[in-house]
Formats: structure tokens, sequence, C-alpha cells
């Protein structure tokens, strides 16, 4: 039987852990939590954004980490080793990523430019014009386009020439070395960022506005069925990125801890994170003479690219703060970015007898070639905003509803997964895990699923066109599909199968002791 190839590793658990949290902590972290926390009950809102972390955020997280270590591989090879015909769902996850890196990369490469226009607040009196008409010159209405907006064709650039030097580097020298410089660098300018907000005038206002508890909202279903979301969308599961990344973790490595350590450095992000913008947005109310609750633009893109420059016109010192809070966008973005990139590029290399520098720039190649046609062009912020509600809403909640219900149901694999992770593991998982995998998470998600997708169907999305809705985003969902199959489909590298027969999903021998007794 073929020997399998040596996986690259982590150099430790502390490399993994800051590539793990590097993942989870991005843009929705800074952008969306505190307006989704903002509309659903304020400090209420904690209460069962807590309980979708310990049952369905971490659970789910605790599942990808065993899967990935448990079966050694990216995706499409750890589905397959698990069960009969899996690869499918493994390459879906691999497309929903890939559908994600495209369009993730034209966003860093907003924030970039916004981050040289801090300097000398170039978007003058009006930051809205500025932003959608003068930066973007986005068209009066979603359609089709191929006239790329020129200014963005430079940051979007050296925004890829970096994603594939970490990308060619490797795990090791490329990823964990990334995550070890950004991360820290991230947590210290937006620690920086919140201290200076919480002394702007208004600092409190903004602050009783997103933590006074309105504990009525706590009967709305929407407003637990918001908690799960932000949970899920935030801590990068179930599609691919941490069953990749638990993969390359040597074989004695505690997966347990390591998870509730990410899990709850991601959410503590998440609230620091709202507490800087709703201070900062506090400062901007009584500046202009308003409340918080008449403020507009409090999530989202134009959150960070509308008002935000708004605030940093009209404070002291305002500069400095949109090099600091632009600068974290693009580190807590670039570190996301890496992460989804490395599902992509583990996955090309499994299938196709080709090295990691030529993956990598296949795949660099071809997602920046999509995002500049798609995503660059006088009509990309509406491509960009309605793939991302489709691919991340439909998509990625469908693959978690087909992961946890085939591992629980179809082939039954929680008991061994269980024990895979109290074999390596300080914090020891009980059956309770089984039935939050079997049944509380999917019926969650079925829930979610359900209210979105009947909600798209019925009454389409921001007043888009029908047509528009159907071709971008039920067609990335329809693509994601059509990508996992023809990759499955197609053939690859020879010696898989040999692999996969040689493999012992309960060898847990580290390749370096292996080396030590040759």
């Amino acid at each position: 039987m073929a020997k399998a190839t040596k996986r690259e590793n982590w150099s430790g658990q502390t490399g993994f852990l800051l590539a793990a949290i590097g993942s989870a902590v991005g843009l929705g972290n800074i952008w969306r939590f505190p307006g989704v926390a903002y509309e659903n009950g304020g400090g209420a809102f904690l209460i069962p954004y807590l309980v979708a972390l310990l049952t369905a955020g971490i659970p789910i997280l605790f599942l990808d980490y065993a899967l990935g270590h448990r079966y050694q591989g990216s995706a499409p090879t750890v589905f397959r080793r698990l069960f009969k015909g899996g690869e499918t769902l493994g390459w879906f996850q691999v497309a929903i990523s890939f559908v994600i890196m495209c369009y993730y990369g034209v966003i860093l490469a907003w924030a970039a430019s916004f981050t040289i226009f801090s300097v000398n607040e170039a978007w003058g009196d009006d930051p809205t014009a500025f932003f959608l008409g003068d930066y973007l010159q986005l068209a009066d209405e979603p359609g089709l386009s191929l006239d790329v907006v020129g200014g963005l064709l430079l940051p979007l650039l050296i925004v890829w020439l970096a994603v594939l030097f970490v990308m060619v580097l490797g795990v090791q020298n490329g990823v964990e070395k990334a995550n070890k410089f950004f991360l820290p660098l991230l947590v210290v300018l937006f620690a920086i960022l919140v201290v200076r907000a919480l002394f702007l005038d208004g600092a409190m206002d903004g602050l009783n506005a997103l933590f006074t508890p309105d504990f009525g909202q706590l009967t709305n279903t929407d407003v637990w069925l918001a908690a799960y979301s932000q949970i899920f969308f935030s801590l990068s599961i179930a599609f691919g990125i941490m069953i990749t990344y638990s993969s390359y973790l040597k074989r004695k490595s505690d997966l347990t801890s390591t998870g509730l350590v990410a899990g709850f450095a991601n959410s503590s992000f998440e609230i620091l994170a709202g507490i800087g913008v709703f201070a900062t947005l506090g400062f901007m109310a009584v500046s202009s003479g308003v409340g918080v609750n008449e403020l507009e633009g409090i999530t989202g893109p134009i959150l960070s690219f509308v008002t935000f420059p708004q605030i940093i016109s009209m404070m002291p010192g305002g500069p400095i703060f949109g090099v600091l809070f632009f600068g974290s966008l693009v580190l807590a973005g670039f570190t996301s970015m890496v992460s989804i990139a490395q599902v992509v590029v583990a996955a090309v290399q499994e299938k196709f007898p080709i090295g990691r520098a030529a993956a990598s720039a296949l795949v660099v190649a071809v997602c920046g070639t999509i995002s500049i046609l798609l995503f660059a062009t006088t009509t990309g912020l509406y491509t960009l905003d309605t793939v991302d509600k489709y691919i991340n809403e439909i998509g990625i909640i469908t693959s978690a509803i087909l992961m946890t219900l085939i591992v629980a149901w179809g082939v039954r694999k929680l008991p061994a997964l269980r024990a895979h992770l109290n074999r390596v593991s300080a914090f020891q998982v009980g059956v309770w895990w089984h039935w939050l995998i079997a049944v509380v998470v999917p019926v969650m998600l079925l829930i979610m699923l359900g209210s979105t997708g009947y909600s798209l169907l019925i009454d389409g999305y921001e007043g888009y066109p029908t047509w528009y809705l159907n071709l971008m985003g039920w067609g990335a969902v329809g693509f994601a599909i059509l990508f996992a199959i023809v990759f499955t489909v197609m053939p690859g590298r020879q010696d898989r199968a040999a692999e996969d027969e040689a493999f012992d999903p309960d060898d847990l021998t580290d390749e370096d002791e292996l080396e030590e007794v040759r």
C-alpha cells in the first residue's frame, strides 16, 4: 500500500490557536455584531448570544476540529474518508470558500484605500457621495457591467499578491507567521481605537444605546435566530476552514481546550468591537444633535465606509482615528482571507498532482480575475451584497445542516468523533454534545434556512430585480452545487485511493515521533 503523503503542520498549539482566532475575527465582528446586537434587544441580546455560542457555535467548532484532526485532510478528503460519496459535500464547502474569497478581496481593497484616504480625509464633506460615486462609481441600479473601476485595481492587485505570498510560503511559514504578526497587531490597534472612542463626548450615550437591555425582546423568536445567525457566521464554521486548519495539528494536540479559547476570544473581540463602534456613534449623535436611535448606517459596508468617515471628519485627531479603524479592518480581513484561501488551495493540492506554489498561483489567478470582473465594476457593490447574502445565509447554512445530519444520523460517527476528542483533549466532551449536534443545531439551522429562504423567495432582497437575484443570488448557490459535482467527478491524483486505504484515523502517532524511532 502507498504511504500517505506527509502533511504540513503548525509549529504547535499556539500557532494553530492564533490562526483559528485570526480566521474567526474578521470584518463581520466589526461591522455586523454591533448593529445586530443593537437591533435585537441591546444588552439583553447577550443572553441568546451566549446560549447560541454554547449550544451551536462551540459544538460545531468541536465537530470541525474532530473531523479535520481525525481524518487528516482538506474538506473533500475528510468527507471522502468519512463516508462513500462524501467528497461532494467537501467540495461544496470548498466552493463556498471559493465564492467568498472572490469578493472578500475587494472589501480588503476598499479598507486599504480608506486607510490612505483617512490621512487627508479625502472623502470631503459628503462621504456617501465619495464612497458610492467617486470611489466605487456605482451604477444607478443593479445589473451586469464590465466597466471596471480603475481606482480599485491597484489596491486589489496588492491584496491578491499579499495572499499569494502567504499561501506560497505554506502553513507554518506563511499562514501561521502571518497570524502571529497580524493578530496581535490588530488587537493593539483596535484597543487603542476603543480607548480613544471611550473618551469622546457622547460615548456613554452610545454605550447605553447598545447595552441597555430590552428583556421583552427575549420572547421574540427573530432575536434568537439573529443570535444563532451571528454566532454561526462569526466563528468560520461549517465551510471547510476549521476542518482544514485542524488537519495540520500534530496528532496529540488538545482540541477542545483550543476550541473553547478560540470561541470565547472571538466573542470577546465582538463585544470589544461593539463598545468601540457605539462609543463612536454616540459621539456622532451628540455632535449632530440627534439621538443614537435616529442614526442610520450602523451596520455593514455603510457603517465602515460612510458613517465612520463622517465621524472621523467631526472628531479631533480624526485622521489618526481613521488610520487605526481602517487599518484594523485590513488586518482583521486579511487573517480571515488567508484562512479562506487555505481551504481552496489545500483541496486543489490534494486533488491534483501539483505543488503548493502552483496550486496557490492557480487559485489566486482564478479568484483574482473573477473579483475584478464581477466585484470591481460599477455594479460590483450590488453583486457583492447579493452574493454575500445568499452564499452565507443559504449556502453555509445548507452545508452545516447536511454535515450535522449526515455525521449524526447518516453514518453515525458522533461516538467515534467524541472518543477522538476525549483521547487528545483535557476538556472532556460528554453525551450532551451528541444531542446538540444531532438535534439542537440541525433544528435551529433548519428554522433559520426556512425563514431566510421563504423571505428571499417571497420578498426578495433590498428591492433588487427578481432576475438579478435569481442570477447573482440563487445563481451563486447553484454555482457552488455545480462546482462540487464537477470537482468530485473530475479525475485527479492516481494514488488517492491507495492513500485512503492506508490511512488509519485511529493512529495518533506523531510524525516527529516516527522520525525518532527510525
